[in-house]
């Protein structure tokens, strides 16, 4: 047997496999968070893999499927020592004995996509070796496509067409696996967030050895330390959790406004607490806004904190891919009554993930959809939170983020962009309004020729344009049946052959067809009410 009918056989065993899970968890039924987490669990490493990078796409992901997902644990079986060793040659095309004095055969974590062990250079440096497992990008090509054929294969899956277009989400997390199974593009994010947060005193990244970087295998500084969510250490050790707290919140608002270019997986796996400073590591999955986006998010931001619809509206208008055009009088009456909820609440006592949520579902029932790199920093913000609720709960990110924006605002503040932006303001105010006397006249003296028109443009319910038809069918068949009586009766009046009970047969028939229609409207009527009268609530 040829490798190609090997192959074939090989693809469609697992996808029998997958189909068979699917079949065993009733997706048929309808799919849940719970039942979705599940299933990806059941499929194996690859199928987690997936589903951590699904829960990134809270744009195209409702919010409770994100935050479910979020739950898929990491950790999977090691790869063994051998296939470790392998990966290794291939990639520097010699024995790894030639770079390290020693390899640690047990990892210090495995994860679907690499597993991490330590080691030692030749030049005695401690580091830490990712290395990524044998024939993973063949494996994951090999189960997106089945996966495709999968979603055509099954029939109608309860609610979930409703949920996502599966097709669109395959594409998406194939794409983000692909950009975090490069090493040397993770190698380029760690020097590009080491330089720029290299002026920060408290902030570490570990040093990244680029001569033993490769496609798939990175050689870091092994950096020993606190996970930042290890309070009672990190007490015990004198630390001061909410100075922790207020630096790391303060340093991810920096990367987000300032940088734009930001962690996308800070849970306390990827945030260490070493020697006095906070250190990030793992920068496979990183965030990145352009300027019009952040200027976009400013702009929301003082709309929430001044309550204006208006203002937020615009914000996210500008900062979404728009699938279609949203009714603009849905979106303003769903942000009204989301800014309604938090009318009486302070910015520091908002909850950030809540929020967020919230947020994200307005926009999804209007067909907007994030820039791929403010939905990573949902998810960011949403894990910021959870370690704040850990180590110091008191720390409100709103606040922190609130502040750390007049700051910026006023360091880069710069008064003749201002006054030449509010003298053009001003001279367009001034412009407009010298437009008002010309048209007030022109449309008064159109009023007096008769020449007027108003254009309205009415959306109703879908309770009233129901109403309505059923108002217009009623008139137009009622018209039906006076015309029928009348003209019968009228013909009833001549001497017309051929005669039905003495009568001319069409009036006959004109007066049976106009009491049907009257027997029809009875008893639809009747039927009507029976269907929509609610029964009445029993005594308790």
């Amino acid at each position: 047997m040829g490798s190609r009918d090997q192959a074939k056989m090989d693809n469609r065993e697992r996808l029998r496999e997958i189909t068979g899970v699917l079949r065993r968890n009733k997706i048929t039924r309808g799919i849940t968070p719970e039942k979705l987490r599940v299933i990806l669990e059941e499929l194996g490493p690859t199928y987690i893999k997936l589903g951590q990078i699904m829960s990134l796409h809270s744009d195209i992901l409702p919010q409770r499927y994100c935050s479910e997902l979020m739950k898929l644990n990491s950790e999977v079986a090691p790869m063994p020592f051998s296939d470790v060793e392998e990966v290794i040659n291939r990639s520097y095309r010699e024995d790894w004995h030639a770079v390290f004095a020693a390899l640690d055969e047990r990892p210090l974590g495995s994860a679907s996509i690499a597993q991490v062990h330590h080691a030692v250079l030749k030049t005695g440096e401690e580091v830490v070796v990712k290395v990524q497992r044998k024939g993973i990008y063949d494996i994951m090509a090999r189960d997106i496509g089945l996966l495709h054929r999968a979603v055509r294969l099954l029939p109608p899956i309860g609610n979930l067409k409703d949920v996502v277009d599966l097709d669109m989400v395959l594409d998406e997390m194939w794409k983000v696996a692909q950009e975090e199974m490069d090493f040397l593009q993770e190698a380029a994010n760690i020097e590009e967030f080491s330089r720029n947060n290299s002026g920060i005193a408290y902030i570490r990244v570990p040093k990244l050895y680029r001569e033993y970087t490769t496609q798939r295998v990175l050689v870091m500084e092994y950096v020993d330390g606190f996970a930042i969510n290890e309070s009672a250490h990190l007490r015990a050790a004198g630390y001061d959790l909410e100075e922790i707290g207020n630096k790391l919140v303060n340093n991810y608002i920096k990367q987000v406004m300032e940088d734009g270019f930001f962690h996308a997986d800070p849970h306390p796996g990827n945030v260490k607490v070493a020697d006095g400073r906070i250190v990030w590591i793992d920068m496979g999955m990183m965030g990145r806004l352009t300027e019009h986006d952040r200027k976009c998010m400013v702009r929301g931001v003082q709309g929430i904190a001044v309550n204006d619809v208006s203002i937020v509206e615009g914000a996210l208008l500008d900062l979404c891919d728009l699938d279609e055009k949203p009714d603009s009088g849905m979106l303003y009456r769903d942000l009204r009554e989301l800014l309604g909820r938090y009318t009486k609440s302070s910015m520091g006592s908002i909850n950030v993930a809540q929020f967020l949520e919230e947020v994200l579902d307005v926009m999804k029932n209007n067909h907007m959809r994030l820039p791929h790199g403010v939905s990573m920093l949902a998810r960011g913000l949403t894990h910021m939170e959870g370690v704040l609720a850990e180590i110091s709960p008191d720390i409100n990110m709103i606040e922190i983020a609130s502040n750390r924006m007049c700051e910026n605002y006023l360091e880069h503040f710069d008064l003749k962009s201002e006054l030449k932006r509010s003298g053009k303001q001003l001279y367009r105010s001034i412009y407009k309004t010298a437009e008002i006397p010309p048209l007030i006249k022109s449309a008064l003296e159109e009023y007096l020729r008769g020449q007027a028109r108003v254009n309205l443009e009415l959306d109703a319910t879908p309770s009233l344009s129901a109403l309505l038809r059923k108002l217009v069918r009623n008139l137009v068949m009622g018209m039906w049946v006076a015309g029928l009586l009348i003209g019968s009766s009228i013909i009833c009046t001549t001497d017309m052959k051929p005669k039905l009970l003495g009568i001319p047969a069409i009036g006959a028939i004109g007066f049976l067809a106009a009491m049907a229609i009257c027997v029809f409207l009875a008893i639809r009527h009747i039927v009507t009410r029976k269907r929509t009268k609610k029964p009445r609530k029993k005594p308790t």
